[in-house]
């Protein structure tokens, strides 16, 4: 009996596919080509301000504004997704409500109550004494902050909650038979497994944030990035060049964070995943039947 023929296995062709990653390279120089031509663009102002000490000023103020946002906003957010979760229900009623209201309004509307609220309260009356508020709501970099901060913490609080429920309930379970409290099950064994989850969808709430402080004009502050380039367009009459270059500068900085995220999921994404010999492999499908859903083939 003649054996039978080695399957000559074949990849399909997809010649379409390199059409249209061919059309799609046209047009992109086209309108590349066309752009360059164009003196509305204007070039030259471009490239004469994207070095600009004003611009590079007001990008690290833009990046102070997405750092300290963002620290308020992941530690007050992980508050309200533990409330939210509390067995008690007067707290979790609360942090429901903080997030019906700053999910519910947009961040612009904030921002310009925030710049408002000096007008509001002057003084802020405790009893024993009267505290004089002027000082501190004159403070637009601060209002700034709190402002963003703030209605990042209800988006934070969704995201971390995603997180924690995610973490199986053997956790909890086993967490309780060892005598820790609800508080400690939070802190010592479902947050550590959570963060796999709850980085990812943070990285890009960083990211956005970073693109949000554009918005804090209505405080008003305009030491950032896009205020800065803005003023600079009032004087130039040419809008255009400038928001390229604010444009140019939101891009890079958020060119740098995508990296730190990719870094930074890499470090909590250890153990997720396991690598194993030829040798081991045939052990562990021996002693299991099959093969976890976790392990890495490794030659």
């Amino acid at each position: 009996m003649n054996e039978p023929k080695p399957i000559e296995a074949k990849p399909l062709r997809h010649p379409w596919r390199w059409v249209a990653a061919i059309i799609l390279l046209v047009l992109f120089a086209l309108f590349v080509v066309s752009a360059a031509r164009n003196e509305a663009y204007g070039w030259d102002t471009y490239f004469q301000y994207l070095l600009d000490k004003r611009i590079a000023i007001a990008s690290l103020h833009t990046i102070a504004l997405t750092i300290i946002a963002m620290l308020i906003g992941v530690i007050l957010g992980a508050i309200l997704a533990v409330l939210r979760m509390s067995p008690n229900p007067v707290l979790s009623v609360l942090a429901w409500i903080y997030l019906w209201i700053f999910r519910g309004t947009p961040i612009y509307v904030q921002l310009v109550f925030w710049g408002l609220l000096g007008s509001i309260y002057q003084t802020l009356n405790v009893g024993f004494a009267e505290i004089d508020l002027q000082g501190l709501l004159s403070n637009m970099f601060l209002l700034a902050c709190l402002g963003l901060g703030l209605n990042e913490a209800a988006y934070m609080a969704e995201v971390v909650r995603a997180g924690l429920q995610a973490v199986p309930e053997g956790q909890y379970e086993a967490s309780k038979a060892l005598g820790m409290s609800w508080w400690q099950t939070m802190k010592r064994t479902v947050l550590p497994q959570a963060m796999r989850i709850i980085i990812p969808p943070t990285g890009n709430e960083l990211i956005s944030m970073l693109k949000t402080t554009s918005l804090v004009v209505a405080v008003p502050y305009t030491y950032e990035l896009y205020g800065k380039a803005t003023d600079i367009s009032y004087s130039l009459f040419e809008p255009v060049p400038l928001l390229l270059v604010a444009a140019t500068w939101y891009i890079a900085i958020t060119s740098l964070l995508m990296i730190g995220q990719s870094y930074l999921e890499k470090y909590y994404e250890r153990g997720a995943t396991r690598e194993l010999s030829s040798r081991q492999l045939a052990a562990l499908a021996d002693a299991e039947g099959k093969l976890p859903g976790n392990v890495i083939i490794k030659d």
